[in-house]
């Protein structure tokens, strides 16, 4: 036990702990977005998809419940880690060099806080439906007419996209450095894992951002 402890709350084990994680939110925004992007077949589709998630309620708890433990585990990570990369400066630079990181890589830490608040945002809002009273007059499982009618609201549109292209630019880093986490960097294929984690974040992006996008100026009605 204290060696798992002494572990998990090493550097090294944060590192691989936040990469198992975050592997597995990767997962389920994949998944998440399948399901989402029925939307584009109309109210039938994705209602008929939100009710059968609720058919299998027990199960779609213990995914849930999996996936706040692994979101919870991946921020307790990354404040470990940040917290023991503080101690194991020696000194501060007078003047820092960000040659060798990026912006993306300077606020991973501001915009997991920034994602945090969206996450619990998006489960008021879809998931126990408490930010509209209008949701209280619509039918259990009618989704189509919840997204319908959050998406015609600029401020609504603007902050889901804001998040997603936040959210984004988090999964690109994270993939990137998981690959690093787990020794699989090498010379000869660097450039194609780069390219590959920056194509599955553009290719996510798009799917989230068309559906409010596509409500919002009405392709989707």
């Amino acid at each position: 036990m204290t060696g798992f402890k002494s572990f998990f709350n090493s550097s090294v084990g944060c590192k691989m702990i936040m990469a198992v994680t975050g592997l597995m939110l990767v997962g389920f925004l994949i998944a998440h977005l399948s399901g989402n992007l029925l939307v584009f077949k109309g109210p039938h589709a994705i209602n008929t998809y939100a009710k059968t998630l609720r058919d299998y309620i027990e199960v779609l708890w213990v995914l849930r419940i999996g996936l706040f433990f692994a979101a919870a585990l991946h921020i307790y990570c990354a404040i470990r880690l940040t917290s023991l990369n503080r101690k194991t400066r020696k000194y501060q630079y007078k003047v820092k060099s960000y040659k060798r990181s990026t912006y993306v890589a300077r606020s991973m830490m501001l915009s997991g806080l920034v994602l945090l608040s969206f996450a619990f945002y998006h489960l008021a809002h879809l998931t126990f439906r408490v930010t509209h009273e209008e949701f209280a007059n619509l039918g259990h499982y009618d989704v189509y007419a919840m997204l319908i009618l959050s998406f015609k609201s600029p401020l609504i549109t603007f902050f889901y996209c804001l998040s997603i292209c936040l959210l984004m630019a988090h999964l690109v880093h994270g993939l990137q450095s998981f690959w690093r986490t787990l020794g699989l960097r090498h010379e000869k294929y660097n450039d194609f894992l780069n390219r590959g984690s920056v194509l599955l974040g553009v290719l996510l992006a798009l799917g989230f951002l068309s559906i409010p996008a596509s409500i919002f100026f009405g392709i989707i009605q």
